[in-house]
């Protein structure tokens, strides 16, 4: 069984972890024996996904993105989800891969302009 170690971004590029790929057929691998756990290196607890869930309502709310609704929608059903007394995973593992794939695009974006702006602003 393999699991899912980064982000893959759609229409020709591929971002994982801080590698990042473009162009036709792009495709970048990094491996990780690290567990299901984000940023800090612990595991989040349903209700503090609930708070996240609920931060990106909030930004979506007042972003342009053009799923912007259904992506409100999909992320308010899996926030009831959580605060359910047994989330369904099956449930909740949807949603995460909707989202991913609908910001994959912007995420390629975003790890390229960091890069970017230091670089000029080194010049």
């Amino acid at each position: 069984m393999r699991s899912n170690d980064g982000i893959i971004a759609s229409g020709g590029s591929q971002v994982v972890s801080s590698a990042v790929a473009s162009g036709r057929n792009a495709r970048v691998e990094v491996h990780s024996s690290g567990s299901t756990q984000v940023g800090d290196g612990r595991q989040r607890s349903p209700q503090e996904i609930r708070d996240l869930v609920s931060r990106l309502i909030e930004e979506l709310g007042r972003s342009d993105h053009p799923e912007r609704a259904d992506l409100i929608e999909i992320a308010e059903d899996a926030r009831e989800e959580l605060a359910a007394e047994n989330p369904r995973m099956g449930k909740l593992r949807l949603f995460a891969r909707a989202l991913l794939s609908a910001v994959a695009g912007f995420t390629a974006l975003v790890s390229l302009a960091e890069p970017i702006e230091e670089a000029i602003r080194g010049l």
